[in-house]
């Protein structure tokens, strides 16, 4: 039994690791999109960014808990947060090329 609370307690303690989400650049429907569309979008993809940058801060509680419990969790945080960083910027720039392809 003991055993058994202790496995379940690591596996919630690793999956709440939060981690930001990482955006596609190239959506399916982008082309088809208009530039209403195409701006909600970038704001959409911004706002992943902006949450990207929060998460690599050190004073997130799942940095600090990572830091004092399992220092792996810091880096695959960190190395997440810069892979879901650059995604966004792409998406941005992917929507507003085609923002300017359709001369909005």
């Amino acid at each position: 039994m003991k055993k058994l609370f202790c496995f379940s307690f690591l596996v919630l303690f690793l999956n709440a690791c939060a981690t930001p989400h990482v955006v596609s650049v190239i959506g399916p429907n982008d082309s088809s999109m208009t530039c209403n569309q195409l701006d909600s979008e970038i704001a959409i993809a911004s706002n992943y960014k902006r949450d990207a940058k929060k998460e690599k801060s050190y004073g997130t509680a799942t940095n600090v808990g990572a830091i004092l419990f399992w220092l792996p969790g810091v880096v695959a945080t960190q190395m997440n947060a810069n892979e879901a960083m650059r995604a966004a910027d792409d998406r941005i720039n992917h929507l507003t090329r085609l923002k300017a392809k359709k001369n909005c």
